[in-house]
C-alpha cells in the first residue's frame, strides 16, 4: 500500500473559495475514480495558505490507472480547466509515501 500526500499552496485569501469548490464538485468527481480518500487538511500553524490531502493506493499501477481514468473525464476536464481560472493555487507538491510496518491499519 501506498499514501499519496498532495500539498496545494494558494495566494492569501484564495484556500476557502476553492476548498469550497473542491468540496462540492472535485471531490466528488475524484472520489468515483480514486477509491481510498483519506482527507483534506488545512494548515492551522506555519504557512496557513496550504492545504494536504491524502489518497490510499493499493499499488503505483493503481494509482496510476485510477488517475488515467480520471483525467480523461470530460467533467474532470471541465472542473480543472475552472480551478486554473480561479488562479489560487501557487504551487502543488506530490509526495508518495510507503506506511512503516508498525503502521495501524487504514
Amino acid at each position: 500500500m501506498f499514501i499519496e500526500q498532495r500539498t496545494y499552496t494558494f495566494r492569501p485569501g484564495t484556500v476557502q473559495p476553492w476548498l469550497k469548490k473542491y468540496e462540492a464538485e472535485g471531490l466528488p468527481i475524484q472520489k468515483r475514480h480514486l477509491g481510498r480518500f483519506l482527507g483534506i487538511y488545512t494548515t492551522e500553524v506555519g504557512n496557513i495558505h496550504q492545504t494536504v490531502m491524502f489518497w490510499a493506493w493499493d499499488s503505483l499501477d493503481d494509482r496510476d490507472r485510477r488517475r488515467a481514468a480520471m483525467n480523461g473525464d470530460p467533467e474532470w476536464q471541465a472542473y480543472i480547466a475552472a480551478i486554473w481560472a480561479m488562479g489560487a493555487i501557487e504551487s502543488q507538491e506530490v509526495r508518495i509515501l510507503r506506511p512503516s510496518p508498525s503502521n495501524p491499519p487504514l
